[in-house]
């Protein structure tokens, strides 16, 4: 199963608003881009580096601004509320812009309305992953767990509502377990948990 990790979004105006801007030089201050999940996540990273080759091949100045939470709203928010003036972008992804609005019955945002997109820039596999310390070597040995001991176990995803979430979900109805879900703010929080058995698996 394959998810989009991304779109860079801008605000409506945003391309409008650069055309007007071109006569005195686009851009004549730093560009923002919103990344709405915390550092050191696979959103991050992939922003990190669009933002240095923008950077190298433009001689924009791009600053990264992570507003992490709410399975990405809180960084979709502050993107649409954002000045229209072509200075700010946002990292949108499955998880806040097609799935969000059918979980949340009011969003701080309207994905089609606020936004228009920019480019598609990547696509990733969701994986499971647990310690290299764990006793669970393939996916058979953490499904056998999961089914002596239901309820127990622990799963760990990027937040909830993404796509890592639910995967899971769809994963324990598949496989007829139950685990216990661990929302983070982002999977960079989740993975040290992880790393320290106190998680037994995550989804990114």
């Amino acid at each position: 199963m394959k998810r989009t990790l991304g779109i860079v979004f801008a605000l409506c105006a945003c391309l409008a608003a650069a055309g007007a801007y071109a006569q005195a030089s686009y851009p004549t201050k730093p560009i923002r881009f919103i990344v709405p999940f915390p550092p050191g996540g696979g959103t991050d990273i992939l922003a990190r580096v669009i933002a240095t080759r923008l950077t190298e091949s433009l001689g924009w100045q791009i600053v990264v601004d992570n507003r992490g939470g709410a399975g990405g709203n809180i960084g979709l928010q502050a993107a649409a509320q954002a000045a229209p003036d072509g200075y700010t972008m946002v990292m949108g992804q499955t998880s806040n812009l097609a799935i969000n609005p059918s979980l949340y019955s009011k969003l701080p945002y309207d994905p089609l309305r606020d936004f228009i997109p920019v480019s598609l820039v990547s696509a990733s596999p969701v994986a499971l992953v647990v310690s290299s310390k764990s006793p669970y070597k393939i996916l058979g040995d953490f499904v056998t767990a999961a089914k002596a001991k239901p309820g127990q176990l622990t799963f760990g995803s990027p937040g909830s509502g993404t796509v890592s979430h639910l995967t899971g979900e769809l994963f324990q109805r598949t496989a007829g377990i139950k685990y216990v879900h661990v929302p983070y703010k982002g999977a960079a929080q989740a993975l040290p948990d992880l790393i320290g058995e106190r998680a037994s698996e995550v989804a990114h």
